[in-house]
C-alpha cells in the first residue's frame, strides 16, 4: 500500500501496488544517476505528444484515448498512454480497464493492455476503490509522475500519449522538465468554441511558448451538432468571437480540426470501448481521422531531432 504523504494519516487513499517515493520541494530527478535511468527506460520511445487543455470538461481525457486508439489502429505501431491526472483518472474506465492492476516485475511496472499494441498507465490502477480520492500535494505528484516515466516498462513505442489535467500546475511542469532530458514532439491543446474555454487556452499556449514547448496544433472539441434525423446543424457552444479557427490565426497556431458532438462518445467512453470502431462513419470519426495525422507531424519532428 501507499504511504500517506506529509500532513498525516487519511490525506491519501490506500493504493495497491508500488507507492511513490517523496522528492524534494523543487522539481528533480532526484540526481543524476535518476536522470540517467529515466533517459534509458524512455529511449525506446520514438514520439511523445502531450494532450493539454486550460479548462476542464473539455473532452480532453476523451480525446486522448481516442488519439491512442486511432494510433493503435495501425496493428505495426506500439502505442502507450499515460494518465497524470492524479486527482481525476478517468483514464482506466474509458479504456475499459477499471478494477484492473498494475504488477511489478524485474524489469518495473507493467503497463496494462487495452491491445497487445495499447498499453494504459494510470494511477486509477493504485486505488483500491474508483471513488477514493487522491489528496496529495506537489511533490509527491511529482514523485509519482517521475516513477511512472522512469520505472514503467513500456518497452518499445512508437507513440507515447501523455494526458495531462486541465491547467498549468505542477504536473505539467514536472512532465515537461522530466521529458527534456529525452524529446517531446509537441503538444495538443483541446478546447471548447466558446470564449470562456478559449481565455484558458490561450494561457496554456502562453504556457507552452515559455516552457518552449513545441504546439503542434488546437483541436475545437463539441464544434456544432447534425441532428442525424434532419440533418440541420446547431451551435450547443457558440463562437462567440469567432471559436478556435480565429484564435489560432490569432496566434499562429495550427487548427488540427473541429469534431462535432456525437451523443456516442460519451456512451462509448463509459463503456470502455473505442468509439472510432464502433461509430466509423461518424462525422466526428472523420475528424478524428484526420487529426491522427499528427504523426507526420511527429515524424518530421522526429527526423529533425536526428
Amino acid at each position: 500500500p501507499a504511504a500517506a504523504p506529509p500532513g498525516g494519516s487519511g490525506c491519501a487513499p490506500r493504493a495497491r501496488g508500488p507507492s511513490p517515493g517523496r522528492c524534494g520541494s523543487d522539481i528533480c530527478y532526484g540526481g543524476s544517476d535518476a536522470a540517467a535511468e529515466l533517459r534509458a527506460r524512455l529511449r525506446a520511445v520514438r514520439h511523445t505528444v502531450l494532450v493539454l487543455s486550460g479548462k476542464g470538461g473539455v473532452g480532453k481525457s476523451t480525446f486522448s484515448a481516442l488519439l491512442a486508439h486511432g494510433l493503435a489502429a495501425d496493428e505495426t505501431k506500439q502505442v502507450a498512454l499515460l494518465d497524470i491526472d492524479i486527482c481525476g483518472p478517468s483514464i482506466p474506465k474509458m479504456m475499459g480497464l477499471e478494477g484492473e492492476q498494475v504488477h511489478q516485475s524485474g524489469s518495473g511496472w507493467s503497463p496494462v493492455y487495452v491491445e497487445e499494441n495499447l498499453g494504459v498507465m494510470s494511477v486509477g490502477f493504485l486505488l483500491s476503490s474508483p471513488d477514493d480520492a487522491v489528496i496529495w500535494r506537489g511533490p509527491k505528484k511529482n514523485g509519482l509522475i517521475k516513477q511512472f516515466l522512469r520505472d514503467v516498462d513500456w518497452g518499445e513505442v512508437d507513440y507515447l500519449i501523455v494526458d495531462t489535467p486541465p491547467g498549468t500546475s505542477d504536473e505539467h511542469l514536472s512532465i515537461v522538465q522530466y521529458l527534456s532530458a529525452t524529446h517531446i514532439d509537441g503538444a495538443v491543446i483541446v478546447t471548447t468554441p466558446q470564449e470562456v474555454s478559449l481565455q484558458d487556452v490561450r494561457k496554456e499556449i502562453n504556457f507552452c511558448r515559455k516552457v518552449k514547448l513545441p504546439i503542434i496544433g488546437v483541436v475545437e472539441n463539441m464544434s456544432g451538432f447534425v441532428c442525424p434525423k434532419c440533418k440541420n446543424e446547431s451551435q450547443i457552444f457558440p463562437p462567440t468571437t469567432g471559436g478556435a479557427e480565429k484564435m489560432c490565426q490569432n496566434l499562429s497556431v495550427s487548427l488540427l480540426g473541429k469534431v462535432p458532438l456525437d451523443p456516442q462518445i460519451g456512451k462509448s467512453c463509459d463503456r470502455g470501448q473505442s468509439f472510432l470502431a464502433e461509430a466509423p462513419e461518424s462525422p466526428a470519426t472523420l475528424s478524428y481521422r484526420k487529426i491522427i495525422q499528427i504523426k507526420d507531424f511527429c515524424s518530421s519532428s522526429f527526423t529533425r531531432k536526428l
